[in-house]
């Protein structure tokens, strides 16, 4: 009896065994295999450049990578210049400062290194103020119509990108898995604090050389930022020109385990209902998401984002109020603040930066930096009616 029980029990274990094994039976994706992976460069704001050439053309291109843009673009300076054959359509984009009826150059190519993608349907959008404000030629924009083939890895630490093919991929440890809402666009949610803490959506924005974007309309109802709040008057570009913001910080910004204090923000009225409030809050720019490094996977919904090396640099909290553009080798003062400390200067908009500090190489990144230090005091040089011109300013702090 006592062996017939023992071997009914091990028979009830193999059986029960066996169950776990066609129970973990699965099919599984083929393994994601790396097609190509190149540097990258950034730009103000942690925006990120790449290189690439457009169809049969040989000349060298900068395209934005942007998971804020629902396709891919090619500005109409460039396409132009390449004499495409543009067709009109009834299709309308839209941007913080406007909206546009847009043409489209269907079934191309786009060639990034080691890497040729077809069928590609570019609309034509005017990037001239994203040309002006990086003082680098923008041709393009790189968005969901080539993200949503790939698996494509951000390293911000060795500035590489990576493009997988589609399939089983496993991530790297020490980071956390994002599921964002994907349409064409990523919609992540994440917690604000201020006054109070709320929890909203946001669009997983890499293409916008910010922290945070915020809608008037969200900040009213919401009521989370305190009304002791002192907010600076600024102007930021985009589709459609410049539009005018306020800047401010908000307590923390937490994005799935991850918490940021003090950060920037910018509010703005959101005329052109880009955020579809309230749908969602406002933008997650990359000045704050450069600090992980970032895999997207469309196709399974995911985001995987791992802290890196920048993840503890400081925020900018500069305000000088002035805003530089390069504009045909010139760098040319734009909007000045009504009561900033460039107004109160004397700098007008129009005047011809020569120099500031001591940087007269007429870089535009090099003044832009020379202005992102809150404290500092700064010497400006310009030429306002073919007369040489010196002005000195403190820059504020928003924080």
């Amino acid at each position: 009896m006592k062996r017939f029980l023992l071997a009914f029990n091990l028979l009830v274990i193999v059986l029960h065994s066996n169950s776990n094994l066609r129970a973990q039976e699965e099919f599984v994706e083929p393994p994601a295999k790396v097609v190509t992976r190149f540097y990258f460069s950034q730009l103000y704001g942690g925006v990120i450049l790449l290189k690439g050439t457009f169809a049969d053309h040989p000349d060298s291109l900068n395209f934005i990578l942007d998971t804020g843009s629902g396709g891919i673009s090619l500005d109409s300076t460039t396409a132009e210049y390449f004499k495409v054959k543009k067709t009109p359509s009834e299709k309308t984009i839209r941007g913080i400062a406007g909206t546009r009826k847009v043409s489209f150059v269907y079934n191309q190519q786009l060639h990034l290194p080691g890497l040729t993608i077809d069928s590609l349907n570019f609309h034509i959008n005017d990037y001239e103020i994203l040309t002006n404000v990086y003082g680098e030629r923008i041709d393009g924009i790189i968005g969901y119509s080539v993200l949503s083939r790939y698996i494509v890895k951000l390293d911000y630490d060795s500035s590489i990108v990576t493009f997988y093919t589609k399939g089983y991929l496993k991530y790297p440890r020490g980071g956390y898995l994002l599921r964002p809402i994907i349409t064409t666009l990523p919609v992540q949610s994440a917690r604000v604090r201020d006054s109070k803490a709320i929890t909203s959506r946001f669009l997983f924005d890499m293409g916008a050389g910010l922290c945070l974007m915020l809608s008037s309309d969200f900040v009213k109802d919401s009521a989370f930022i305190s009304s002791k709040r002192k907010m600076f008057v600024k102007e930021a570009e985009g589709l459609g020109g410049k539009v005018d913001m306020k800047a401010s910080v908000v307590k923390e910004v937490k994005l799935g385990p991850y918490k940021f204090r003090n950060v920037p923000v910018y509010i703005f009225d959101d005329t052109y209902n880009v955020t579809s409030y309230p749908y969602l809050g406002g933008i997650l720019g990359n000045d704050l998401l450069r600090r992980f490094n970032v895999i997207l996977n469309y196709e399974r919904r995911d985001i995987y984002i791992m802290p890196n090396s920048h993840f503890n640099d400081p925020f900018d909290y500069a305000y000088t109020g002035l805003e530089l553009y390069n504009i045909n080798g010139l760098i040319l003062i734009g909007d000045v603040a009504e009561g900033s400390p460039a107004q109160k200067a004397g700098l007008k908009e129009g005047d011809i930066v020569i120099g500031v500090n001591k940087a007269f190489d007429q870089n535009l990144s090099h003044y832009k930096s020379a202005l992102q230090v809150a404290g500092e005091k700064i010497k400006v040089v310009i030429r306002r009616n073919d007369t040489l011109m010196e002005f000195n300013f403190k820059v504020k702090s928003i924080f």
